[in-house]
């Protein structure tokens, strides 16, 4: 009998931990200069929509 911490691997379409840390790095990288009052403008124009 095998043990289950032996799981087979799924290829994965979708990461969603290395996408955000590529969201997280691209708005620091965007935001790194700006004072509060750029930042918070920066953030109303970047809402996403729901």
């Amino acid at each position: 009998m095998k043990a289950r911490t032996e799981k087979t691997k799924k290829e994965k379409n979708f990461d969603a931990v290395k996408t955000f840390r590529a969201i997280k790095e691209k708005i620091s990288k965007d935001i790194a200069d700006m004072n509060l009052e750029q930042i918070k403008e920066y953030l109303k124009t970047k809402k996403v929509r729901t």
